[in-house]
Parts: C-alpha cells; structure tokens; sequence
C-alpha cells in the first residue's frame, strides 16, 4: 500500500477538506478493519467513498465483489489506474455522490449473475454525510445485510446510546427498531491523512430479520421521532406541537396522556417501544382527518 501522501503527490492531487477526506495511512490497521469485519468470499460489497484504495484493495482479496462509488472524480481516476496495474478485476469503480446515486440500480448492478439479492456496506464515512447515509441504510435496509463503517468517535456512540444521555438523538432511534450496532474496533486518529482532530471508531450495522421491533406505518415513526427532536431542548409536547403541521398542542396532548405518556417528558428520555406507540397513535389519528 502506497503512502497517501506520495500517492497524492504523484497524482499531483491532495485531500479534498470539502469533502472530509481523510486516508487511512497503515496498511494494517485496513486489513484488521476487514478482517474484523468478517468479510469473506461469498459476500458482495458496496463501498462508499474508496479513496485512494486502503479499504477497497484488501476488500478486494477477501469478497465476492467490489462495488465502489467515489465522488471526488481525481481520485476516482487514480484507484482506477491503480486498480488496473495491479490487475484486480473484481471491483466495479463509479465516480458519482453516493447521495445522489439510485441504491436499488447500484445494489442490482453488485449481485448481477450472483445467487443473492443483498449486500454489505461498507465505508469510511466522512462526518458531513454520516446522518443521511444512515437514513438511506434504514430505507434500503430489505437489501442490506449490514454496514460496517467508520465513523467519528462521538457519532458511533450516538448509534449505540441508551435513552436519558444527551447522545440519545433520532439516528438512535431510527435504527433502534430495525438495527443492531456492534462496535469492532478503535482507529486513533493519527491513522489517516491528514489527521481529523479526533478518533474513529468501526461499527457493524446488522438487520436481523425479523427486524426487533413492528411499526405499521414506518412513515408516521420517521416524522414523529423528527418532530420530537427537532427542539432538543423543549417538552416532548411543544417539540410535536412545532413539528407536526396542523397539530396544535391541545391536540398533543391529549394524544400523549392517552397513551401513557407525560406531555412534560423530552424526546431523549423515551424507549424505541415509546415511540412507536406515539407514532401508531399519531398515524391513527391522521387517518381519522378528512382529506
């Protein structure tokens, strides 16, 4: 594995701050990542974000296949000639944002000609799009068997937070119900380059299945648990009142009392179980509104 920094100077690039760019520099710290990673010959992976390569080239060795989608386009173009020189053949390069990409086409294109419709994900998550690409794992999760990413520090703790701390936020919440975390292993930060101002940490995302918890209406669960962290700082009833258009707080609560739950509660302190009654509640009585 080329250092970041002769790879970048002889592509005549450099990290890309815009963009959160920060390359694993130690070789072994990548492969330990994959190999705890449990990634083996059967599975087919999508990575987001390759970079220059440390996670994708000993993904290479241990997967099926390789998918990876890289948005900075220099980059994208110096994996692909490293790719090709040293004639690894089953990875699949894109340059694109994995934000605006289509998951359905990208995880078809992964198990094309293969006996599996789903995939791992995998990735060194920059901070600035950690939240929407875990959004996007909950919506696609029927095609993913798990995530193993790396995130800052104060993030991966966030998705493993238990109600009460000021970490407990709506990420929790929304992978609570159909998620398990596990958390592999710490990378310090003078790992990368150049080096972030904190540590990451590698986490296993899994979708077991059945999934832990029953919502019947998934949409009503994403507005609410929004709703109810949107103002952090404010009663669970004033947080709703703010959030749910049309709803006044009078409303509210009623609604919350009728359900067993203090108005003057915060959204940190409920139970993923606390949700979704709100939730089963909320979409009932939407349904009750005349149109």
């Amino acid at each position: 594995m080329i250092s970041p920094q002769t790879w970048l100077r002889t592509e005549g690039l450099q990290a890309n701050k815009a963009l959160g760019q920060n390359f694993l520099k130690h070789p072994t710290v990548a492969r330990s990542i994959v190999e705890k990673s449990g990634i083996g010959s059967d599975d087919i992976v999508v990575e987001i974000g390759p970079g220059l390569g440390s996670l994708t080239f000993p993904l290479a060795e241990a997967a099926r296949r390789v998918v990876a989608v890289e948005k900075d386009a220099g980059i994208a173009a110096a994996l692909a000639r490293r790719l090709a020189e040293t004639g690894v053949s089953n990875v699949i390069l894109h340059t694109a944002d994995i934000l605006r990409c289509d998951w359905e086409q990208i995880i078809d294109e992964a198990t094309r000609e293969t006996d599996s419709n789903r995939v791992v994900i995998f990735g060194n998550l920059p901070y600035n799009i950690s939240s929407p690409i875990l959004v996007k794992l909950v919506e696609y999760r029927s095609r993913i068997d798990r995530a193993v990413l790396m995130f800052q520090k104060e993030l991966a703790d966030r998705l493993r937070a238990k109600p009460g701390g000021r970490e407990y936020g709506r990420l929790t919440v929304l992978l609570a119900f159909c998620a398990t975390v596990v958390p592999l292993l710490s990378v310090p930060a003078d790992s990368f380059y150049p080096r972030p101002k904190v540590d990451s940490e590698v986490v296993d995302i899994r979708f077991p299945k059945p999934e832990p918890y029953r919502v019947s209406d998934e949409a009503a669960l994403v507005r609410v648990v929004r709703a109810a962290f949107g103002n952090r700082r404010k009663t669970l009833k004033n947080s709703l009142t703010a959030g749910l258009l049309g709803w006044d707080g009078q409303h509210i609560e009623a609604l919350l009392a009728g359900i067993g739950i203090d108005p003057l509660r915060r959204a940190e302190t409920l139970h993923i179980t606390e949700f979704i009654r709100l939730s089963e509640a909320v979409s009932e009585k939407m349904s009750e509104m005349p149109r």
